[in-house]
């Protein structure tokens, strides 16, 4: 294998600096809690940033999609709409709860799902829409808003991809009923490797996602900063206190130590999403005209924040198939190429459930011919031009 050049080898991901680093120690200095200060603070400054609300951080992306379905009422019967080009967290949410949850077709040039055939697939029990904007290219958002509300239905964003994206001037998330957020190890900022957080205008929503985040414990009497006070009963100044669980929730809650090094990040998201677009505008400059390659395609209303590159590869015109281009960027010149995604219908969670192959020809195209390269705001142009070179190279 050839040696990897110019860390090519990490293909995604935020950046950290001296002011992470200080953040933890700062944490760390005050014994380091679960869900305090820091959480609180985060909190605010991602509601104020998405133009929201609410917002509650939560321990993964996939953990505030949960909730949010939790927070919209879905039950078993009812059908929620989504993408089959997604990570399975998008449909597990759902699926967990006892939601039949079916997919359309995606748009080839956004690989977002496709807005004018979301109709043909409601149904009397369809409840809610869970449109992905996959690879941090917003969906088209008035399209999906307008049907859900023709149909009575919720909107849930998820957004793991698309921290600081914007659909005609406003931030992703802030559409639908709520809107999911990941900070993975990954994604375009991050918590320490894990992280998310749902953010929303409805108080209602907000407060089911806060209950059943942190085991739907309601405490009188005494502020836990997550619940309600019953001051009626309990006014504050009592010296006792008494807990009550509202139902049967989970522990789905932040450290306040990646709070910290969120808020952090969250002040330098603008800065390393430019730089994100700066690299990616290289990388189409540079490979325009490459035969058999099809470059990402941003909406002129869209605010895309790359946290993918997606690249789809006509086998024929370009002369290598998906399999053997990952194969020889990595062999040849150490540069790791990723693939997302395979639709989730080809997956055992979602044939056991009916689907079959041949039925979402679109997402099976992407499926069998897109790859990812890398990106993050850590790409010198040394790097990205290497990149380039190694791509064309493998015509010659």
């Amino acid at each position: 294998m050839a040696t990897i050049k110019y860390g090519l080898e990490i293909k995604f991901g935020t950046q950290y600096g001296k002011e992470e680093e200080e953040a933890i120690l700062r944490v760390i200095r005050n014994n380091a809690p679960t869900s305090g200060d820091e959480c609180i603070c985060f909190e605010n400054n991602y509601a104020e940033y998405s133009g929201v609300k609410h917002a509650r951080l939560v321990s993964n992306g996939s953990s505030a999609l949960f909730l949010a379905m939790i927070g919209i009422g879905i039950r078993p019967g009812d059908r929620v709409l989504t993408t089959p080009v997604t990570w399975i967290a998008t449909a597990a949410a759902p699926a967990t709860l006892g939601a039949e949850v079916d997919f359309v077709d995606i748009d080839l040039e956004t690989y977002n799902i496709d807005a004018s055939q979301i109709e043909a697939h409601i149904t009397s029990n369809t409840k809610a829409l869970l449109p992905v904007h996959l690879y941090g290219q917003p969906c088209e958002m008035d399209e999906i808003v307008s049907m859900a509300n023709k149909h009575n239905l919720l909107v849930v964003e998820d957004a793991a991809h698309a921290i600081g994206a914007e659909y005609k001037g406003k931030k992703v998330g802030s559409f639908g009923a709520a809107g999911c957020f990941s900070f993975h190890e990954q994604k375009n900022i991050s918590t320490l490797g894990e992280g998310g957080i749902v953010v929303t205008n409805d108080d209602g929503i907000f407060e089911t996602v806060s209950l059943y985040r942190s085991h739907c414990t309601r405490v009188h009497g005494h502020s836990t900063k997550y619940c309600k006070l019953d001051e009626e009963k309990f006014p504050v100044g009592k010296k006792f206190w008494w807990q009550d669980f509202d139902d049967c929730g989970y522990n789905f809650r932040m450290t306040d130590i990646q709070a910290a090094v969120g808020i952090e990040q969250l002040k330098k998201v603008d800065t390393l999403n430019q730089k994100r677009i700066l690299n990616a505008a290289y990388l189409t400059e540079g490979l325009k005209g490459v035969a058999g390659l099809t470059l990402p395609k941003v909406k002129p209303y869209n605010k895309h924040v790359f946290h993918l590159y997606p690249v789809m590869i006509d086998t024929k015109e370009f002369g290598m198939n998906k399999e053997d281009f990952i194969y020889s960027m990595l062999n040849k010149y150490g540069i790791k190429v990723g693939f997302h995604y395979i639709p989730l219908h080809y997956s055992t969670a979602f044939k056991n459930r009916g689907f079959k192959k041949g039925q979402f020809p679109n997402a099976e195209k992407l499926g069998e011919n897109l790859v990812t390269l890398p990106i993050n705001p850590r790409q010198t142009e040394e790097a990205l031009a290497y990149m380039v070179k190694s791509i064309k190279n493998l015509q010659t």
